[in-house]
């Protein structure tokens, strides 16, 4: 009886961690960044910053999945992204990345957001575009706090950094 109730604890146990490796594996492939604003709202920004294969590399004036999924961007405060405003909620959002502009799209497709569809599009807003000294080998999001109700989004991705600003509605 004593073997067994220890062979029963050794199994559980070895399943746990094999559960806690497996999920930690996963979480090391998404990132997520956060941006504040003052009045405590923020909006956040999930994304897959896994080298991207071959087929996941960006082409220019093509839609781009990073890591070969969409960025989520989860907001619980209205936006006004590029004079549309965007109600609070969660949205999938791409990139179309060329060698002089970047454009960020936002989509209202969370269902299956790696099945692109322009129907779903709810705002497409220009990036400015900028080098990269030190250029990362995967894709790189942040936020910077421009002013107490706008949150700038910045990519970087090997050469080009790309900013559009989230303001509070």
């Amino acid at each position: 009886m004593r073997v067994l109730a220890v062979f029963i604890v050794l199994i559980s146990q070895s399943l746990l961690c094999t559960t806690a490796f497996s999920q930690a594996d996963a979480s090391d492939q998404t990132a997520t960044i956060t941006c504040d604003f003052t009045d405590g709202n923020e909006i956040t920004v999930q994304y897959n910053n896994s080298a991207n294969s071959e087929k996941d590399q960006p082409r220019n004036g093509r839609v781009w999945l990073p890591g070969g999924s969409p960025m989520t961007l989860f907001t619980q405060v209205p936006l006004v992204l590029n004079h549309v405003e965007l109600p609070v909620g969660a949205y999938s959002m791409y990139v179309i990345p060329n060698k002089k502009d970047w454009t960020l799209i936002v989509s209202k497709n969370v269902t299956n957001p790696k099945t692109y569809d322009e129907k779903q599009d709810l705002v497409r807003a220009p990036m400015e575009t900028g080098g990269v000294n030190s250029p990362p080998k995967r894709l790189q999001a942040s936020f910077a706090h421009s002013a107490p109700r706008v949150c700038s989004i910045r990519l970087y991705y090997e050469t080009n950094g790309a900013f559009v600003e989230f303001n509070e509605k």
